[in-house]
């Protein structure tokens, strides 16, 4: 099964680059740029990586963020990531950054763009990669601010495929930001955002209505409502859900217990991603791996939630038609 994990052409579709940032990289780029971290060693770092919540966790991920100061942070993180990930069998990834974060630290957008797309330019032609830009609002600051950054983004929109809405979910509900998404859709650009989480059933149903999104990230939670699930499952809205991060944040005590078996037999269009790898214990092939052990699934469950990914990715019909002739293949 391992061997089997590894060749399977892994599609990623929640995977936040700032959440990929591994110590090591994360003390090569404090010294570059003169910063002092609270840590003394990268171990003293991992080993702060235990969290009890969302909030514990995103606490930890903005002081880790800190170190990306300019152009080249921003390239070198996601260069890393990118490498990591096909070494692991990835092909694709939806990769959601954070421009908001970056913004009130002082550093401009120019700045993210420029090293993003450039590793984005560099992975796609030497690391038979395919990735796609997810520009994601915190949902715990003011919907005008993230409306305002989604015009100053003018000059990247043609490079975005889609937008999204992350950080902490509790009692900041979709419902907030309804104007940021319906500019997005007058853009022309596809809306995603996380609901269900450690929010409500009810988030996914508003990211649904109210914000028109195509696809929920997490969306564990839409078990608690059978009128969530019945039209998931009517509409085919992609899950986007993400295990080992699950288990992180204390969604659930032990893996054995995630409902995705659960999501699957009521004919959910389930996917697996790593969501902030190297915060929550591994990438893409891990969570895989993971996921085989707690559930005993077959070959034929990862190639239903491959395809499942392939055919949700942002990503060329041509690109899409090739993985799935590779997916056809193994």
């Amino acid at each position: 099964m391992q061997d089997f994990l590894q060749t399977l052409p892994k599609v990623e579709l929640h995977l936040h680059i700032e959440g990929s940032l591994e110590p090591e990289l994360m003390f090569a780029l404090a010294q570059r740029n003169g910063i002092e971290l609270p840590y003394a060693t990268v171990q003293e770092a991992k080993d702060a990586y235990c969290f009890s919540d969302l909030q514990g966790f995103l606490n930890l991920y903005f002081q880790g963020m800190s170190v990306l100061r300019n152009e080249q942070d921003f390239y070198d993180l996601a260069m890393d990531y990118f490498r990591r990930a096909r070494e692991e069998g990835v092909v694709h990834i939806d990769m959601h950054f954070d421009p908001q974060a970056h913004l009130q630290r002082g550093v401009p957008l120019e700045v993210v763009m420029a090293g993003l797309l450039k590793a984005k330019q560099e992975a796609e032609e030497s690391l038979d990669l395919s990735i796609g830009m997810i520009m994601a609002f915190l949902r715990d600051r003011p919907a005008e601010e993230a409306l305002h950054v989604l015009e100053q983004a003018a000059p990247y929109w043609k490079m975005l495929d889609a937008i999204g809405l992350d950080s902490a979910e509790k009692e900041n509900p979709p419902s907030k930001f309804v104007d940021v998404f319906e500019r997005a859709k007058q853009l022309g650009l596809v809306c995603v955002a996380h609901a269900g989480e450690e929010g409500p059933a009810e988030y996914i149903k508003e990211a649904l209505e109210l914000l028109n999104v195509e696809r929920i990230d997490h969306g564990v939670r839409c078990l608690e409502s059978e009128e969530v699930v019945e039209r998931l499952r009517r509409e085919q809205i992609a899950l986007t859900v993400c295990p080992l991060s699950n288990v992180s944040l204390k969604v659930v005590e032990d893996l054995r217990d995630h409902p995705l078996p659960k999501l699957l037999s009521e004919g959910l269009k389930v996917t697996i991603s790593s969501d902030d790898p190297a915060y929550f214990g591994g990438g893409m092939l891990t969570n895989h791996l993971a996921c085989a052990e707690a559930f005993g699934w077959d070959k034929a469950v990862f190639r239903q939630l491959t395809r499942n990914a392939i055919e949700e990715a942002f990503t060329t019909q041509q690109r899409r038609d090739e993985l799935l002739r590779r997916l056809a293949a193994i």
